[in-house]
């Protein structure tokens, strides 16, 4: 149960050496620095650093200008300490503006190519029209009008045919006819009510178009064809200019990330007077990485080597350093909660336990490797931490499907093998009727030991602590463990062994006392810090006092009847592929095969992930609860 050993290392100077500190911190690697509003809150007199970073808004500026003119600078960072934040925001303002410049051009003479193209499509419906547009619009009491009428539509202007207009199609399509038509000034209104009613949608033909349609479309094209050259030309001219400030752009690019970073890391100072201070964690092995770091200015700076505890106003993070087994486990330990500085590292006994108790209720040899290959599989090619997790606990339930002879459910399979190595059939028929009751003895048992387990960790943690009226009184220190205890020896002895335990003296000495200290807990530990025992009077205490430790004595039934579940779910399993063999029986043939396949893949899916969190359960309810807090700060390093 490791927890690495940590320093605390304090760097202090002048303010004037700031930057050259800066430059230097921010490339350590596995150090956890502390935040100065940590410090500054409590330190009279001390300020912080923190200020607007002038990098942010160019590098916004940067990535805008990279991204729209898709210039693909490289991310690499660049040591300059005679940066010029004015240069570096001129350059780049005249290189947007002329590239700005470039693109109203480019938008300008495209807007111009859409209003012509809109025009040429219109020209183009009436381009069987052999009259200059010029003349019809010059009538002085005639009104036209240029549009597109449903098919449907002009077979019911025969119904107006009395009307004073003339209508003119030129062509049509399958839902609309191209056309025009036009009246006197006297009946315009009345004329377009009609065509409007008739859904006729009106086309307006620039005032830059002139002549006959053929003509018209003709210099439509040309403008188009003129003002495409004009956008190559502008677009040229932008590639001449990205190709000739890239080189520069991107080594003002590489400038800004490292003094991003420095700018930043300004929150880490700590400023008192003349002098700064930067605080930060390290493991013990990385010390003299950080001092040599800074070694080129010695003689300004002053690196001071604690341990990781003996600065109060500074809570001490946590990194969990476990072996390759139980490493993959951690997440399960984050998900909770990290462990405390000086509590226990829980990941090696949640890995042993989570393997075992996976192993014991999804037991099956086929299955088992086949969970640690898909695991494997998923973390070799993914890195998923869960594929970690599958292979260790594939191989567990590998190794209790061999102990229970059970191959994807063949309960046969493996009688040479046991036959081969002396055993006359395989040990443990789970199916069998008598075995039964020995398997759920067995999982309530192992509960037991595991919850005592937990019981010996909470008291190794609250001695570490100094904690020792929880000790002593705890419902999960001596006086629980005294109680607990108790109670499963005498159980096995009295009903397993028929030894007589429970008596009065027994009872008194192991129940009545254990639940006097369990009652007194809360008085005993304000005796301790020197407190009234009893501040808001007796009867209160009492009542709730009681009510407590009703609770505590039926968890502790409770909290033993939910190891049931690991026997009930090795019931479950066999039972489920007892079925999918019953099922193969039935089909025969070929499709036996496909049957054998997809049950399997069906009670691997379903009933791995409800063992998967049924075990989650059992560890977070039945175990951490008794031991661990998980209130622990993460270690972070400033470089991963």
């Amino acid at each position: 149960m490791a927890i690495a050993k940590i320093k605390l290392v304090d760097i202090t100077s002048n303010t004037t050496n700031l930057d050259s500190v800066l430059t230097r911190f921010v490339d350590l690697k596995d150090f956890h620095p502390v935040l100065a509003s940590e410090i500054v809150e409590r330190v009279h007199g001390s300020t912080s650093f923190v200020a607007e970073n002038p990098c942010q808004p160019l590098l916004q500026d940067l990535d805008e200008i990279e991204k729209k003119y898709e210039l693909n600078l490289p991310n690499i960072e660049l040591k300059d300490y005679n940066y010029n934040f004015n240069e570096m925001y001129d350059y780049m303002t005249e290189i947007k503006e002329r590239l700005n410049t470039e693109v109203d051009h480019i938008k300008e003479l495209q807007d111009f190519i859409r209003k012509y193209n809109d025009a040429l499509i219109q020209v183009h419906n009436i381009e069987s029209l052999d009259i200059p547009l010029d003349d019809l619009f010059a009538c002085e009491f005639i009104s036209i009008r240029f549009g597109r009428l449903p098919n449907d539509s002009v077979e019911k202007l025969r119904f107006f045919q009395s009307r004073p207009f003339v209508f003119k199609s030129f062509n049509h399509d399958a839902n609309n006819s191209w056309c025009m038509y036009y009246t006197t000034d006297e009946y315009k209104r009345e004329v377009d009510n009609i065509f409007s009613s008739l859904f006729f949608e009106r086309i307006h033909i620039p005032d830059f178009v002139h002549g006959k349609p053929k003509d018209a479309i003709a210099a439509l094209e040309e403008e188009i064809k003129q003002a495409q050259k004009m956008i190559d030309q502008y677009k040229a001219d932008m590639y001449d200019i990205t190709c000739g400030c890239s080189n520069r752009l991107a080594c003002i690019k590489s400038e800004l990330l490292f003094l991003n970073r420095s700018f930043e890391a300004k929150k880490y100072v700590v400023g008192l007077g003349d002098k700064f201070t930067i605080s930060g964690f390290t493991e013990e092995h990385n010390v003299d990485k950080v001092q040599a770091a800074f070694s080129d200015i010695k003689d300004d700076i002053d690196i001071e080597i604690q341990d990781a505890d003996s600065d109060k106003r500074i809570t001490p993070p946590t990194k969990l350093k476990n072996g390759w087994f139980s490493k993959p486990f951690g997440m399960f330990v984050e998900m909770y909660g990290l462990p405390g500085y000086k509590d226990i590292d829980p990941t090696p006994f949640v890995a042993i336990t989570y393997s075992i108790l996976f192993g014991m209720m999804f037991g099956d040899l086929g299955q088992g490797l086949v969970l640690a290959l898909i695991g494997w599989l998923a973390y070799k090619y993914k890195g998923m931490q869960l594929g970690a997790v599958g292979i260790r606990i594939g191989l567990s339930s590998a190794v209790f499907g061999l102990i229970y002879g059970s191959v994807f459910g063949n309960e046969e399979l493996l009688n040479p093998l046991y036959r081969a190595i002396g055993f006359a059939e395989k040990p443990v028929h789970v199916m069998d009727s008598e075995f039964t009751m020995t398997l759920l003895i067995i999982a309530i048992g192992f509960g037991a030991f595991l919850i005592v387990v937990s019981m010996i960790l909470n008291i190794f943690t609250l001695l570490k602590k100094k904690r020792y009226a929880e000790v002593i009184a705890s419902h999960n220190g001596f006086a629980g463990l005294l109680l607990y205890g108790f109670i499963l020896v005498g159980v096995a002895l009295q009903f397993g062994l028929q030894i007589q335990v429970f008596n009065i003296f027994t009872i008194l000495l192991f129940l009545g006392i254990p639940l006097v200290l369990i009652f007194f807990k809360e008085p005993l530990e304000r005796r301790f810090r020197g407190h009234k025992l009893f501040p808001n009077g007796f009867g209160g205490f009492f009542v709730e006092g009681f009510f407590e430790l009703f609770e505590i004595v039926l968890s502790y039934i409770t909290n033993t009847l939910s190891f049931l579940r690991v026997g009930g779910f090795l019931l479950v399993h066999a039972g489920m592929m007892l079925v999918v063999t019953s099922l193969m029986t039935m089909v025969g043939g070929s499709g036996s095969i496909l049957v054998l396949i997809f049950g399997n893949i069906f009670v691997m899916g379903l009933e791995g992930m409800i063992v998967g969190i049924q075990v989650l359960r059992l560890e977070f309810y039945e175990m951490f609860s008794r031991y661990y807090e998980g209130n622990g700060v993460a270690f972070n390093a400033l470089n991963l």
